[in-house]
């Protein structure tokens, strides 16, 4: 290991002499040993970022070039982790030294000690190469750990045993004399490799309604969440770990405050998963980085996170990844890049933020693995929090630019109280038509259908509540005011959802394809009683469509339903 000294200090960024490193190595700095990486060489210079607070060092201190990029292990023991930005263990720290974490401590990212029952699925002689599966780990009930050959080995398998071994253990050796063990590391930076892309075909179910049914996200896909403080990011981001239908979920807390990260850190572990009944931890890699921790550890947090993502995926487990959220990311590397003088671009960002941005969320993908036939996908959902909700800020614009889903969070239906508060005028989703085909297979023919006709009842409202705000409603055509009245009925039936009751914490597809139904039947049966010459009044105070409001919260929906279909239809026929 190369050793050399400090030479000029200015925050988390520091000048090191008399090393020679490469790009992204990591070093540890000063008599304490912070851990840092290297983001800039100028001649025998070079400039490193320090994952830790640099108070105190001062010139002259030695610096160790590790020679090595900053890598995660994995393997298993990940699940129902809480690891901070680089990886380390907090749970393990806060055992080692209380709830305030030291400078310069270091803990390994899996257990070491912990014994795993071993299960080979290759046997000697078999050829592998990187990505091949050897054997399977039962890492949480119901979580299968495939061990998996690294990416850039290959060869024969000499020997392999089954038993129980700590992730050190050798499991098997390759003729060329390369030994596997149970974890390996692989560089944050670097996407793994994989043998083919895919193109997104069914639908990431969030069992929230206003996503599941007006914008869909693909599994594999990516998608922002952008919006103002308060109006709703990491509670919806919450709600998509908890009830979204990926096997395993990666939620980064990246520069959050740090009361909104207790409660993720409090409140996971409790919850109970309503796929299998355990808890929700089982298959949660949880990643800490609040505000106030270290700046420099902020800005690897994600692609911590990225690459443990992968990993799962390349098991063929689909994964969901939240960043909440990316805009404190790019802070971070506002405060790195402002440090080592580089040229701002606007508002003060980094001219790399656009190219930084699209490598993060490129990292997203269903793709099929090397070594297996399974496929497997990283979706991944970006908070962003544009300073004053102002869309037109930089880190937005550069992430709409690569998303393909935009969940458009507003201040004004937060203060109405109305959650989930996205806005169906300004949200879009580009996976709407690709997913036509698996909602018309598995849940209804007639699905996107009911989505179009939602949405241009929306829309109408839209046009409509600019004349109300001039004349009021009771002067617009009879026709009008129903349609406004069918535009409420959609917007606090079925667009609000509780997201802390226990039924309407979540919505299957069946259950959101019925309310649909429900909704539009309604709006035919009163239209044609009004062509049939009805009075809008009758119409307008009907009781069973006032019902819709119990369906939400009824676990037996269906029989509900059907009630109130009929019980609406001998009523509107009352009214003719």
């Amino acid at each position: 290991m190369e050793k050399g000294v400090l030479y000029r200090i200015a925050g988390p960024v520091v000048v090191a002499k008399g090393i020679s490193p490469r790009m992204y190595d990591v070093c540890r700095v000063g008599n304490e040993r912070l851990m840092g990486e290297v983001i800039q060489i100028e001649g025998e210079k070079s400039i490193i970022q320090v994952y830790e607070d640099t108070s105190g060092i001062k010139p002259g201190e030695p610096v160790v070039n590790t020679g090595e990029p900053l890598k995660v292990e994995l393997g298993p023991g990940m699940l129902t982790s809480i690891y901070d930005g680089i990886q380390r263990p907090l749970p393990v720290l806060i055992k080692q030294m209380g709830d305030f974490i030291k400078r310069g401590v270091d803990a390994p990212a899996l257990d070491q000690s912990k014994k795993w029952d071993f299960k080979a699925v290759a046997k000697k002689g078999d050829k592998v190469t990187g990505g091949s599966i050897i054997g399977e780990v039962e890492e949480t009930p119901g979580i299968i750990h495939r061990i998996m050959v690294p990416p850039n080995i290959s060869g024969t398998l000499q020997e392999i045993k089954s038993g129980k071994f700590t992730v050190n253990d050798i499991v098997a050796k390759l003729d060329k004399g390369a030994e596997l063990r149970m974890k390996h590391n692989w560089p944050v930076r670097i996407g793994r490799p994989y043998a083919k892309k895919l193109r997104p075909e069914s639908p990431l179910i969030t069992g929230q309604r206003v996503f599941d049914a007006l914008f869909p996200l693909a599994k594999g896909g990516v998608a922002a969440i952008p919006g103002p403080f308060g109006a709703g990011k990491t509670v919806s981001q919450q709600q998509l770990a908890k009830w979204s239908d990926a096997d395993i979920i990666v939620y980064v807390g990246c520069g959050e405050r740090g009361n909104e990260m207790t409660e993720v850190l409090t409140e996971f572990p409790e919850l109970i998963d309503p796929k299998t009944g355990k808890p929700l931890m089982n298959r949660t890699v949880l990643i800490a980085n609040t505000s106030n921790m270290p700046v420099a550890a902020r800005e690897a947090s994600i692609y911590t996170g990225a690459t443990i993502a992968e990993y799962y995926r390349d098991m063929g487990y689909s994964v969901a990844l939240m960043a909440d959220s990316t805009s404190r990311w790019a802070e971070a590397m506002r405060e790195i890049s402002s440090r080592l003088e580089e040229m701002p671009g606007e508002e003060g960002y980094p001219a790399y933020l656009s190219t930084r941005l699209a490598q993060f969320y490129e990292r997203a993908g269903r793709i099929i693995p090397f070594g297996t036939d399974k496929e497997g996908s990283v979706s991944i959902i970006g908070a962003v929090s544009p300073p004053g909700g102002d869309f037109s800020e930089p880190v937005t614009q550069s992430t709409l630019r690569v998303t393909k889903v935009f969940w458009a969070l507003d201040a004004k239906l937060a203060q109405r109280r109305h959650f989930p508060s996205i806005n169906w005028l300004t949200s879009y989703s580009l996976y709407l038509n690709t997913l036509e085909e698996w909602y018309s297979k598995n849940i209804a023919t007639d699905w996107s259908g009911c989505v179009s006709e939602i949405m241009g009842i929306l829309q109408e409202e839209e046009k409509l509540l600019e004349i109300v705000q001039l004349v009021g409603s009771d002067a617009l055509p009879e026709r009008q005011q129903l349609t406004l009245e069918i535009a409420r009925v959609i917007r606090e039936f079925f667009l609000q959802q509780n997201a802390f009751h226990e039924v309407d914490t979540y919505s299957e597809l069946k259950k959101t394809y019925l309310v649909m139904k429900s909704i539009l039947s309604y709006s035919k049966l009163a239209n044609a009683a009004l062509d049939a010459g009805s009075k809008v009044q009758p119409l307008l105070r009907i009781k069973s469509k006032d019902r819709l409001a119990e369906v939400k919260f009824e676990k037996n929906y269906a029989s509900l339903l059907e009630e109130i279909n009929s019980q609406m239809e001998k009523e509107i026929g009352v009214s003719k």
